[in-house]
Order: structure tokens, then C-alpha cells, then sequence
């Protein structure tokens, strides 16, 4: 999952349309949104028990917490049961129940080193100092282990020793953390006074990794902090090139033209430890350890249960995994005063929409719309929702308020202009279209979705055909994998009779997408068109076993059933017109 932004500027005249609106209000949509599935806990242990496999193995964390406390209930001395019940509750969330089960289970197994973790964590968040770092050194982390050396100099920071805490990160020597050693000795270094430290450290960090928006974010605080807000602006403004209208970035650059001085990214030790299990969260789920990346983010938010980003990458890692009703349950979490707070309700929209829930998930980004109107994300989602669902006027009407949010329009926004004329084509209003294909081209040129669109588009209408040709040539060497757009290139030779060119684009687009009912309906017809019929039979066979749209297999039928009529209109291709 990817963050979505906050807007610019509004737009009073759509703010006026937008608030009129009768719709309720993102509180009311929230909720309304119930999404709880209820299970019943069974008499039987044993039906527990493989409840919590499937559960586990479904990656249902709820569930599994439940039936795995369950099934250790019956039998409380089962070492496996307890290690198991423990993970669960752990991945799930439920601190107090995994520190008792952590503690229980050291009886047994003391070079547990996940359950020290979790004490250690607990002992952090008392500031219980010397009992974290028994744990962490019960826990087996030796001086190569990133989570115990991290921690502990955390630990150290939290005890009064800056220069212990700092000594202990210069142990981590493999220049592949560096930039997130010194992001952590910025940091501690900061919290101490010790700003030249702190200055030297966090330019390190910076220098190394100016792509993590968590590094630019405690660089810039710094600087503006410390006087220097010029170069706090030109940082943010740095990132958003990379990541347009990031919600952060809009926020810290709205604060700094309000003259406001930011706080330090950490505001303790606690925090700061948080944020390790944070980073080490995130890092996992970038890896797709979603289990290991779920515990970390869990406890690196009962640390710092205010960490926008963290819950954010939670409910990310649900949503990957299917596991909607969790997602939304984090996403609920997300705190009204944070940036990602409008994102969270976008996401839950939308994972509404995947559950199927159409109305439920069109209500709530309208009430998010009406609530905010200068909020350009949620206007966007709620375009790219109608786009989704077909209904062009509407999806052409909501692009067209994102764009006037944005005013002036940067290389970034191509996308919102090719949607839109997408938009605008579905519903046969071409010279509008083609402007916005033409901005989008403008703003990015040579974009190969964009000119194969375009170009596709003239071919069907049989305008400028040269630079149509040129135009999808164009975009199939720039993407040669690209199965759909080699399909329309062949298409639209197949459009002008060109049958043995269009032959030899199809069997290279059949290559490169063999799954795709649309592509293989197409070399059916050019199989059709050049006499090899029984070839064209088998292609539109394989192409109704696809599953392609109800409109296309109903026509699909039709030439399984009396071949293609030699007069007919070729139909349209699935990325062309």
C-alpha cells in the first residue's frame, strides 16, 4: 500500500458544490461501518485447537489469538500451545494477554528470544531501564543482532548515557544501516542537546538515504528548528518531487509557511525505541515477512501508539493479506490530528469496495468529499471509484475538481488527465478526450499508456494515421513486455486490413499475456480474416474460457457458434478505444 496526499489549494466554487451535499459525515460513516465478522468459541479442545491452525494459517490474527487462548485453557502445561498462543495474541495486538503469555512461557523455554523482546518492550514503555536491558540480554541478541544493539542504546539514552547510547550505534558497522544508525544518533544526540552531534548525524543520515521520508522528516525538523528553515523547505519540497503531495510533506510544509517550529520527530526514549520497532516493521513488510513485520509494528506501537506511519504500514500488511476487516479496524486507529488521517478513511472506502460493499464504500468517500472539499485525494479516489465502476460522466465531472483543486498542474498530474480523457472517450465526447491526452503527453511526455491510447483512438476513427502508427510504435518499444499495448498496435492494423502485420503484433501479444480473453479473442478474428479458421475457432474457444466480460463473451459465443461476419465492425480493443 501507498500513501495518498492531501491538496494544495481549494476550489471555493467546488467547495460550495461539494458541502451541498446531503450525505453524512465521516464520523457517521465510520460508524456505519461494521465489519466484524462474530465466531463462536466450540466446547471442543480439539476443534480449537485446528480452528487456530486455519486461523494461523489464514493469517486471521483475531481468530487465531482467540481459539489458540482457548485451546491453551484446556491444556495450560503444553509448552506449544503456549509459544503459539503467545505469537498470535502478539501479532494481534493484545499486549497484556502476550506479556503474561511471554512471561509464562520463559518458565519454560528462557532463551525464548521473541518473549524477552516483548518484556523488554513492556519494561521500555514503565522506563524501567535496567529491566529492559536484562531483557534484551536474556534474548540471546548478540553485537551483529541490529534489534538488540538498537534497542539498547535506547535503553541508554533513556538512563542519562548520550554517549554510551551513541558508542553502542557505532557498533553497527555494515554500511547498509548506516543511514539508519545515524538517523537513531540524530536522534538520541537531539533529545540530549548535543546539536552539533545531532547536526553531523542527521546530514549523514540525509546524505545516505534521502529517499526515506522518515530521515528527511527528522532532518527538516532539525534544521528548522535550528534556524535554518530555508533548507527544511528545500528538503520536503525535494521528497515531494519524488512523492507528490504526500500528506506529511503538504502538512510540514504548510506549518513552515505558518511560521510554525516543529517538534522533534521523537519526543523521548520511549518514543525512540518505537521508532526502531518501527523501522524494523516496515523493513520486514517491504520484505514480505508479514508475520515478523506485523509483530514489530505491534510493538513498536505500543511504544508510540501515535505513529501515523505505523499504522498506516499495519493496516497496509492486512490489506495485502485479505484481511479487510482488520485493516479497517487499524485504519480506524489512525488519530484525528494526523496527516494520514484523511488517507485512512480513503482506504477504508476502498477496501469496502473490494469486500464488495459498493454502496457502504461510495457513501463514505462522498461523506469524506462533502466533509473535506479541499482534501484533492479523497476527490481523486472518488473519480477513480467511478472510473472503476464505468460510470464515465460521473468519473470525467470528479477529475475535473481534482484538477481545478491542483490550479496549475505539474508533470506528476499526467495521470489525472488521462483519466479524465478516458473518461471523456467512454462517454463519446472525443475532442475533449483528445485535449486531455494531449496535456497528459504534455506534462509527460512519451508516456506509453498515453500514446497508446491516443494513437489507438485516431486509428479507430481513421484521423492522422501516420502519427497515430507512429505514436503506438512508440509505445510498444518502450514497453515490448507490455502485452496490451502490442495488442493494439496489431488491432489497429487489423482495423485497417492490414492482416498480416496485425497477425504477427497478436502472436507476440498472445506471448506475452496467454491469459488474457481479449488478446486471444483478437487473434481469433485475424486468425479468421487470413483463412485459418479452425485456429480462429480454438483461440475464441480459449478466449471464452478466460472469463471475459459479459459483453464480449456473448459476441464471443456468437462466432464459436457462426464464425465472424466478414462485414462486421471489429470490436474494440481493451486498451485502445
Amino acid at each position: 500500500m501507498s500513501l495518498l496526499t492531501l491538496a494544495r489549494k481549494t476550489a471555493p466554487a467546488v467547495a460550495i458544490a461539494l458541502a451541498a451535499l446531503t450525505i453524512s459525515s465521516v464520523a457517521e460513516a465510520r460508524q456505519n461501518v461494521v465489519l466484524s465478522s462474530p465466531f463462536e468459541v466450540g466446547p471442543s479442545p480439539a476443534g480449537n485447537y485446528l480452528a487456530a491452525l486455519v486461523a494461523g494459517a489464514e493469517t486471521d490474527t483475531l481468530a487465531a489469538a482467540t481459539y489458540f487462548r482457548e485451546a491453551l485453557r484446556y491444556d495450560p502445561r503444553n509448552r506449544e500451545l503456549a509459544e503459539r498462543a503467545f505469537g498470535a495474541s502478539l501479532t494481534n495486538g493484545n499486549m497484556p494477554e502476550a506479556f503474561i503469555l511471554g512471561k509464562r512461557l520463559i518458565k519454560s523455554d528462557p532463551r525464548n528470544g521473541l518473549a524477552h523482546l516483548a518484556l523488554a518492550t513492556k519494561a521500555i514503555k514503565a522506563r524501567q531501564w535496567d529491566a529492559a536491558r536484562r531483557e534484551i540480554a536474556a534474548s540471546g541478541g548478540g553485537a551483529r543482532d541490529v534489534t538488540a544493539l538498537m534497542l539498547n542504546a535506547w535503553i541508554q539514552a533513556g538512563s542519562g548515557s548520550t554517549a554510551r547510547a551513541l558508542e553502542t550505534l557505532d557498533k553497527l558497522k555494515d554500511p547498509r544501516f548506516a543511514p539508519f544508525r545515524d538517523f537513531h544518533a540524530g536522534l538520541i544526540a537531539d533529545l540530549a542537546g548535543a546539536t552539533n552531534e545531532a547536526a553531523k548525524r542527521f546530514k549523514s543520515a540525509y546524505d545516505g538515504e534521502h529517499t526515506s521520508l522518515r530521515v528527511i522528516d527528522a532532518y527538516a525538523r532539525f534544521q528548522a528548528r535550528h534556524g535554518d528553515r530555508d533548507e527544511a523547505r528545500r528538503a520536503y519540497e525535494e521528497f515531494g518531487k519524488l512523492v507528490p503531495r504526500h500528506p506529511i510533506i503538504v502538512a510540514a510544509l504548510s506549518d513552515l509557511a505558518a511560521g510554525k517550529t516543529p517538534e522533534p520527530l521523537v519526543a523521548n526514549a520511549v518514543a525512540g525505541a518505537g521508532e526502531v520497532l518501527y523501522g524494523l516493521g516496515a523493513s520486514g513488510g517491504q520484505a514480505n515477512d508479514s508475520l515478523a513485520s506485523m509483530i514489530y509494528l505491534r510493538l513498536g506501537l505500543f511504544l508510540a501508539p501515535d505513529n501515523g506511519l505505523a499504522i498506516a504500514t499495519l493496516a497496509d500488511s492486512y490489506e495485502r493479506l485479505k484481511q479487510y476487516e482488520r485493516a479497517v479496524d487499524i485504519y480506524n486507529s489512525m488519530p484525528e490530528r494526523s496527516p494520514l488521517r484523511a488517507n485512512a478513511d480513503i482506504q477504508t472506502a476502498l477496501i469496502l469496495e473490494a469486500m464488495g460493499r459498493s454502496d457502504d464504500s461510495l457513501a463514505h468517500l462522498k461523506a469524506i468529499v462533502a466533509e473535506k472539499p479541499g482534501d484533492i485525494e479523497s476527490t481523486i479516489a472518488l473519480a477513480n471509484l467511478y472510473r472503476a465502476r464505468k460510470q464515465w460522466p460521473e468519473a470525467a465531472s470528479a477529475y475535473s475538481k481534482a484538477l481545478d483543486l491542483i490550479g496549475a498542474p505539474t508533470a506528476s498530474d499526467w495521470t489525472l488527465f488521462y483519466s479524465r480523457g478516458i473518461a471523456y472517450e467512454r462517454s463519446k465526447q472525443w475532442p475533449l478526450a483528445e485535449t486531455d491526452f494531449k496535456k497528459a503527453l504534455e506534462l509527460k511526455p512519451d508516456q506509453p499508456q498515453v500514446l497508446n491510447y491516443l494513437g489507438y483512438s485516431w486509428v479507430d476513427q481513421g484521423l492522422n494515421l501516420d502519427e497515430a502508427f507512429r505514436l503506438l510504435r512508440k509505445a510498444v518499444d518502450a514497453t515490448r513486455g507490455d502485452g496490451y499495448i502490442v495488442d493494439s498496435l496489431g488491432w489497429a492494423y487489423y482495423k485497417l486490413g492490414r492482416y498480416d502485420d496485425a497477425r504477427r503484433e497478436l502472436e507476440t501479444a498472445i506471448e506475452l499475456k496467454p491469459g488474457d480473453p481479449v488478446i486471444n479473442d483478437h487473434l481469433g478474428d485475424i486468425y479468421w480474416k487470413v483463412g485459418r479458421k479452425l485456429e480462429a475457432t480454438f483461440q475464441w474457444n480459449h478466449a471464452r474460457d478466460l472469463k471475459p466480460e459479459p459483453d464480449d463473451l456473448e459476441r464471443i459465443l456468437k462466432k464459436i457458434a457462426n464464425g465472424l461476419d466478414d462485414d462486421a465492425k471489429p470490436a474494440p480493443t481493451k486498451d485502445g478505444g
